[in-house]
């Protein structure tokens, strides 16, 4: 069954008793027992509740994976794995990744004993020559964020495989849509579902899909001894959401396939990222493993004053922080979602001051590149 079916499918089969087509909101703390020692299944809503469960199961099932989890954030989701490590262990890390990641990684995992390597996830031989004795994983975004490089995840399954090491993927930017990560080797998935997946910018959710039956019961333990879990009203949301994310990627894949085209002809555009242009590094590989190219989009202007400028006058392009929401949104990377990565890295990977990134969304294409072209042209 193609996935876009089975997004939609998610909760139907829910509610037996009454037939509803979405599984109901159970908005409530605790669960009554049936009788001394009994259980309904549900004792209380940390620990299971029937509404995220549904979506959990859902995507499972969308990402080929034994269990699904539900967290409070993408973030609650990324600290809740890396309770599976102990002090003195050590990850590989994508390094061009979001900034909140670094954030979290640097600035408090480390106080915990964990340390971290960022390295070019993109080049495999850099993810092996990384390795160390403590080595316990490697984590990378599928296609990066801002930069769209795009990690051959079969490949570095294949080291991970022959040193023993966990292979986490923040597929965000594709989902399971374009890309599943568990098939190509990856043993954890995790999603900022408020991204793509949910798609209404209305809810904040995290997800992450496990394929080992063992692993997943240990997350399980973690999410319910932590307790960050995603509550029972943005699971309905995420849900919903994911109904229709088959054609919404459809629709903001194709308007970003014309934006990016129409971007490199600009005088004022000196460089576009976007992996379904032909010249992009990456393309070649990810059109073998992929199903799509995404909807997000990096570009760099000629002069940083034309950053404001851009910021400020597109109209229908909200300047606004997140993404993979149906309203197209620019931010500026370097003061923003990348802020917490080191000035220097930011520096070494191009992450700048004439660098900004844009989620392409689904108004009509032709409204979105007259946006642009006066903002770029005011």
């Amino acid at each position: 069954m193609h996935i876009a079916t089975q997004a939609v499918q998610i909760g139907l089969e829910w509610d037996t008793r009454t037939g509803a087509v979405t599984v109901p909101i159970y908005q409530t703390a605790t669960f009554r027992h049936p009788g001394l020692g009994q259980s309904t299944g549900y004792d209380y809503s940390r620990s299971g509740n029937p509404t995220r469960e549904a979506l959990e199961l859902g995507i499972a099932r969308l990402d080929g994976a034994a269990r699904g989890f539900a967290y409070a954030s993408g973030m609650a989701a990324i600290a809740n794995l890396l309770l599976l490590f102990k002090s003195g262990d050590h990850l590989i890390v994508t390094e061009d990744l979001y900034g909140g990641t670094c954030r979290l990684f640097d600035r408090i995992f480390t106080q915990y004993g964990l340390t971290f390597s960022y390295v070019d996830t993109s080049d495999t031989h850099a993810v092996s020559a990384a390795i160390r004795p403590a080595t316990k994983a490697v984590f990378v975004e599928t296609l990066t964020n801002p930069l769209l490089k795009f990690a051959d995840l079969p490949a570095i399954s294949t080291v991970c495989k022959a040193h023993g090491l966990l292979l986490i993927a923040d597929n965000t930017f594709l989902t399971p849509y374009l890309f599943r990560s568990l098939d190509l080797g990856a043993d954890i998935a995790v999603y900022s579902a408020t991204k793509y997946l949910a798609g209404h910018n209305d809810t904040v959710a995290g997800l992450v899909t496990v394929k080992d039956p063992a692993l997943a019961e240990l997350v399980y333990f973690h999410q319910n001894s932590v307790g960050a879990v995603l509550g029972p009203q943005d699971s309905w949301l995420t849900i919903r959401g994911i109904k229709t994310l088959g054609i919404r990627l459809d629709r903001q894949q194709e308007n970003a396939g014309r934006i990016a085209q129409w971007l490199t002809t600009h005088p004022r555009i000196t460089k576009v990222y976007y992996p379904g242009l032909k010249d992009h590094p990456d393309h070649d590989l990810m059109s073998r493993q992929a199903r799509g190219f995404g909807a997000m989009i990096a570009f760099e202007v000629d002069k940083h004053e034309l950053v404001e400028q851009i910021l400020l006058k597109t109209s229908l392009i909200s300047f606004a922080e997140s993404l993979g929401g149906v309203e197209s949104l620019i931010t500026f990377p370097e003061v923003q979602t990348h802020a917490d990565i080191p000035p220097e890295l930011r520096a070494r990977l191009g992450i700048n001051n004439v660098l900004l990134r844009l989620s392409v969304g689904i108004e009509d294409c032709d409204d979105l590149i007259e946006d642009l072209r006066q903002a770029l042209e005011g």
